[in-house]
């Protein structure tokens, strides 16, 4: 393993879309929303832990989740947890990370990750990886890994490539596209040059922090004016000073879609964003009449394509329905319809306005 080679696991989100088994109190990324006997952080740290050294590895989150992300991933040293005061989006969590390995390591080489995505061929995404990194640290570029489509998804961004690659299969990056419609992303799927936007990214610490500097001046001279505290007690209120001041953004428009030295690998290994109820229900098994179910105590009978998640202790009967969404916990009981799932963000808001925040 390479020392210089970091990954910093974004673990902030709140996964809305999961509701109501993800809870603002307890996302996604610390549930096992696949039935595999891990939660999603979980899968993540271990595939990094396979060729990142373990010393080397970060995870950014929100304050309020630094105590579940020490008992999940055990043996994390607690300098690793990184803890937001507020929510700002990934471009503070990147200056941030960015920022504390300069002073370290002026070396350090850093993959961007979220902590909840689906990765099944994990050793062709090792291989993919080890050729970023490699990359990015001969030609100083900023490389983001981009999934081969393979139907014309409206949830993803895109990102189009130029032809011809600049080096064994890895092409400089021509636009970036925000979610699509349905007709735009038809069109992309058969242009042949469009890849959907994993939102993993590679590069050597010291070329993204001088895009930050270049494209996001005010957000650079926030985190370089307190640098000298980044690793030392003081670390701590610098943050708190910090994030206060900083804008809201993504990395993805702070920097990506910016920079001119931004280029692309066209990946398959197997990746989901595990965005949604139906982005579960695609990766898991199925009956005969295509129910997707994780849960131990589940009867169906003549219901057809639908995804159930229910606690292993209570008993659900099914019937009868077609295309459905249900989901079964202690307190919430949700059954839509799985083609509404994008309006489950509105159902919760619906809830937060009848009902408050106890069910969120």
């Amino acid at each position: 393993m390479n020392k210089h080679h970091y990954v910093a696991i974004m673990a902030g989100g709140i996964g809305s879309r999961f509701w109501p088994k993800s809870r603002t109190s307890y996302p996604k990324q610390f549930i096992d929303i696949l039935g595999t006997g891990k939660t999603l952080i979980q899968s993540t740290y271990e595939r990094y832990a396979s060729f990142i050294p373990k010393e080397n590895i970060y995870v950014v989150t929100f304050d309020e989740y630094a105590p579940i992300v020490a008992e999940q991933l055990h043996g994390i040293p607690a300098e690793n947890i990184l803890s937001e005061p507020s929510r700002k989006n990934t471009a503070p969590c990147v200056a941030y990370i960015s920022f504390k390995l300069l002073q370290k390591d002026p070396e350090a080489s850093l993959i961007i990750a979220p902590s909840d995505h689906l990765i099944l061929d994990e050793e062709n995404f090792k291989k993919i990886t080890t050729k970023a990194l490699a990359f990015v640290k001969k030609e100083k570029a900023l490389i983001t890994l981009g999934i081969n489509p393979t139907y014309p998804n409206t949830g993803y961004g895109y990102i189009q490539y130029e032809a011809g690659a600049a080096k064994e299969e890895i092409y400089k990056v021509k636009t970036f596209t925000e979610k699509p419609n349905l007709e735009l992303a038809k069109t992309f799927l058969s242009s042949g040059d469009f890849l959907w936007n994993a939102g993993i990214f590679v590069w050597q610490v010291e070329t993204v922090m001088k895009a930050v500097e270049k494209y996001q001046p005010e957000m650079f001279e926030l985190f370089d004016g307190e640098k000298v505290n980044f690793n030392t007690a003081k670390e701590r209120k610098a943050i708190d000073r910090i994030y206060p001041q900083c804008t809201n953004i993504s990395i993805d428009v702070a920097v990506m879609e910016k920079a001119d030295n931004v280029y692309v690998i066209p990946s398959s290994f197997g990746w989901s964003d595990l965005g949604t109820w139906n982005s579960a229900y695609e990766n898991l098994d199925k009956d005969y009449l295509g129910n997707a179910v994780a849960g131990e105590n589940v009867i169906v009978i003549d219901a057809t394509k639908c995804m159930v998640s229910t606690p292993g202790e209570k008993l659900l009967v099914l019937q009868g329905l077609d295309d459905f969404i249900i989901v079964d916990t202690k307190d919430v009981l949700l059954i839509c319809k799985k083609d509404k799932e994008q309006a489950i963000k509105e159902y919760v808001a619906e809830v937060r306005r009848n009902k408050g925040d106890k069910y969120l």
